[in-house]
């Protein structure tokens, strides 16, 4: 199973976006524990909360449904997938 995610923090007031075939819940204890490095974006804080998880069928899919979340560059966008199942299923379909 492979995954496209989304955390945020309360303290930066940011987004972060990721793909996996971790559980996210996995995936973000990594993240929390500084796993990947000490100068990485995630580790400026650890206050992440996972704010939405989409299932995908494959990695590659997860990837393109990330690197089209990150080119769209709009906080509100991502906040509007969070709240939004039909935006989510879109990306899945076309994406």
């Amino acid at each position: 199973m492979a995954y496209c995610y989304i955390l945020y923090s309360k303290i930066l007031d940011r987004y972060y976006y990721g793909s996996t075939e971790l559980n996210p819940a996995e995936r973000l204890e990594l993240h929390l524990q500084q796993h990947y490095g000490n100068k990485k974006f995630t580790a400026k804080v650890n206050d992440w909360e996972i704010a939405l998880t989409i299932k995908c069928q494959s990695v590659s899919q997860a990837r393109r449904i990330e690197a089209f979340i990150k080119k769209m560059k709009s906080k509100k966008y991502v906040a509007s997938l969070i709240t939004c199942s039909e935006k989510v299923n879109w990306l899945l379909k076309n994406v």
